[in-house]
């Protein structure tokens, strides 16, 4: 009868075989000599969710809650159990064009499975952490080679995932061109999407949607056009592969106010098959698309609309008492009424000293 060993956590106690091949625990190492146990990994389940207790706390909590008008998006960039030469060099490419607002992990992640039922709790842990809502997954392996995963997050859980395979790729070094049109950091990009798949096809359509969330930064108003020096290109060569290249805009004097342009490729440039794809369902959907158009409008009190007059407002004063209103004796309206009082005054006393007289 195998001997059995009490397992104490955080959570609970129970009974575990060592002999057998527990989900979540190892069993301790019984041998004399060994005088310390190793400390078990608690499952990211069953990780303690900490209440915010001060007002700061809250506030972070906030910040990153869902909201109806969105921030600028992180990317989080992950590599797999096994990665390749040519993997590693297009998750650092991608890094490269947004290291402004990406955050890159350099360590082997051997439980992240984004396709798998309970493979993508530690990646929902690691965009909770970075406070990530998009994030890049490379793997290799021999079903699946040179693999990368792009997907999009909702409140910190999976909202949609586009699979591709990289072929023929071709990293920035291997470019030549004049360093002076290198991208500046920052500056928002083009797109141009050239094929009738983009349209037509869901996967191509998929993959459409995600690389415009991962590389188009954050959403302005305004644009500055001179600002704008580089763009991205998306050739669909079939309904399975897009071809996709990053070049820089040079402007040359066309003899008119609108300059004339020129692509220059800067690199990287690679062959992306598209390999899986899953969409988010309809209730995830709806609620990750709520705007502000359809909330309805707060009230203004005292305010209506005319539509002659336009908009009217109400303003309540209340009764002024100006009788006792205190008045300053440099006020040049009241000198007159002074000297008036005055005159009368004096004119009022000589009448009566008249009078006085005339009747003695």
């Amino acid at each position: 009868m195998p001997q059995t060993v009490l397992v104490r956590n955080i959570f609970h106690t129970e009974q575990v075989n060592p002999n057998a091949s527990p989900a979540f625990y190892s069993a301790p190492s019984l041998h004399p000599s060994s005088r310390h146990q190793r400390r078990r990994r608690l499952p990211l389940t069953m990780m303690k969710i900490k209440t915010p207790k001060t007002q700061r706390a809250k506030r972070e909590v906030e910040k990153r809650a869902p909201k109806l008008v969105e921030n600028g998006k992180k990317t989080l960039i992950l590599h797999g159990t096994k990665t390749s030469d040519v993997l590693n060099s297009v998750l650092t490419q991608i890094y490269h064009l947004k290291r402004d607002n990406a955050v890159k992990y350099t360590k082997k992640n051997e439980n992240i499975r984004p396709f798998e039922s309970g493979g993508e709790t530690s990646l929902e842990f690691f965009s909770l952490k970075t406070d990530c809502s998009l994030f890049v997954f490379g793997s290799h392996s021999k079903k699946r080679p040179n693999n990368l995963v792009f997907g999009r997050m909702f409140d910190h859980h999976i909202y949609d995932l586009v699979e591709v395979g990289v072929d023929n790729f071709r990293p920035i070094e291997s470019f030549e061109y004049d360093k002076k049109l290198t991208p500046r950091i920052g500056s928002k990009p083009f797109f141009a999407f050239v094929g009738d798949g983009f349209e037509s096809v869901e996967e191509l359509k998929h993959l459409k949607e995600v690389l415009l969330d991962l590389f188009r930064g954050e959403v302005v108003e305004n644009l500055n056009l001179a600002g704008i020096d580089h763009v991205f290109v998306c050739t669909a060569l079939s309904s399975s592969t897009v071809f996709f290249t990053h070049c820089a805009l040079r402007l040359k004097r066309s003899g008119t106010a609108i300059p004339r342009m020129e692509l220059v490729e800067v690199g990287p440039s690679m062959d992306l098959v598209v390999r899986r794809h899953r969409l988010p369902n309809d209730s995830l959907k709806k609620e990750a698309m709520k705007t502000t158009s359809g909330q309805p409008k707060k009230k203004i009190k005292n305010v209506s609309s005319d539509v002659l007059q336009g908009k009217i407002g109400k303003i309540y004063i209340p009764d002024q008492k100006v009788g006792g209103i205190a008045l300053s004796n440099d006020v040049k309206g009241l000198k007159r009424e002074r000297r008036e009082a005055r005159k009368t005054k004096v004119v009022g006393e000589n009448e009566a000293k008249k009078r006085k007289k005339a009747s003695e």
